[in-house]
């Protein structure tokens, strides 16, 4: 029997990034991770501080992003690199009156270090209304994220690739292993877990297409109309993604496809191969605030889910309020509690 101080089952956003507070604080554990790729692998990895509809801001915003940086400079540390892109948000404006409300909303004491009042044009791109930048926006490189992450937790043999298995928990013992504290980041998975399944997550289905597009775009900024637009490495880019709270199974929505192809031809004019569609199952509560607590019974047993579309902010900032609330007693906010649901 190993004896060790976390077991984190999940490994999403919440499960990595909680990871990371056990690496920078120096604590044993293992992570149970089923292979199978969840909404966060799929994701887009969109950094923005702006609701992009109607120009607003969300609960922390400036925190979360000042806080990603900083936790993103510390996992480099130990993978090598930095995966922050900084190609901010390009926001194509659908008519003039979207050009006057942003800069009515740039006066907003809130939404002022993040609404750039410079209007230019996008290269590339359909855009005659020209477009608005999101000051301090960025792109998380998710496909390198997710490989160096999981390289390094292989790599010091606390890497466990196969599904967890709730029969074999015991109180504070899992098959080989003896454990202080067990986390579980499990996004939508939680609705198997026997301890976490009453949590209110709801699946919100999203699709994204890969594409080739037969003019390359310059790769200074990130393109947003109805969807985002992006370069990624081997002449891809990344189209989407959509938001379905209706969406039920894995099945590729004919529907999401349509409205994903006639967004791109929306803004690009020239032709376009779709490479490939991509679905993701993002875990939302209805108050939109992630899910972190302790078990009313199990008090080894905790929780950390519900991150929803702003995944790496709200995992990077909220893995240290559990982290210390576990370790150093240090209350959670209330909006975040799992007991706001007692």
């Amino acid at each position: 029997m190993k004896n060790i101080d976390y077991i984190i089952v999940g490994s999403g956003y919440a499960g990595l990034f909680f990871a990371h507070q056990l690496i920078k604080n120096k604590k044993s554990f293992v992570l149970f991770s089923d292979e199978n790729k969840g909404a966060s692998q799929v994701s887009a990895g969109i950094v923005n501080p702006v609701v992009l509809k109607r120009f607003t801001t969300f609960w922390m915003a400036n925190e979360q992003i000042n806080f990603l940086e900083q936790i993103l400079d510390e996992i480099q540390v130990y993978t090598g690199r930095n995966y922050g892109i900084k190609q901010p948000v390009q926001r194509i404006f659908h008519d003039e009156g979207e050009q006057k409300l942003w800069r009515k909303k740039a006066e907003n004491e809130t939404l002022q270090p993040f609404l750039n009042t410079h209007f230019d044009y996008a290269e590339g791109v359909n855009n005659p209304f020209k477009t608005g930048i999101v000051n301090h926006s960025l792109r998380l490189a998710v496909s390198d994220f997710f490989e160096d992450f999981f390289g390094y937790l292989s790599k010091e043999n606390i890497l466990i690739s196969e599904r967890f298995e709730y029969d074999s928990l015991n109180k504070n013992t899992y098959k080989d292993f003896r454990f202080k504290h067990i986390v579980f980041c499990e996004g939508m998975e939680v609705k198997r877990n026997p301890f976490f399944n009453f949590i209110p997550v709801e699946p919100n289905k999203g699709h994204h297409l890969l594409v080739k597009l037969a003019q390359p775009l310059p790769s200074k900024f990130t393109i947003k109309k109805k969807h985002f637009l992006f370069p990624l490495k081997d002449g891809l880019y990344y189209y989407g993604g959509t938001y379905d709270r209706d969406g039920q199974g894995e099945v590729v929505d004919p529907v999401a496809v349509r409205q994903l192809k006639e967004g791109l031809q929306e803004i690009y004019q020239h032709h376009f191969d779709i490479v490939e569609v991509k679905v993701g199952f993002r875990p939302t509560v209805k108050d939109r605030r992630p899910i972190l607590g302790r078990h009313a019974t199990e008090e080894n047993y905790y929780i950390f889910n519900g991150l929803g579309a702003r995944g790496i902010l709200n995992g990077s900032y909220f893995s240290a309020q559990l982290y210390n609330f576990i370790e150093n007693g240090t209350a959670l906010n209330d909006e975040v509690s799992l007991e706001r649901f007692s």
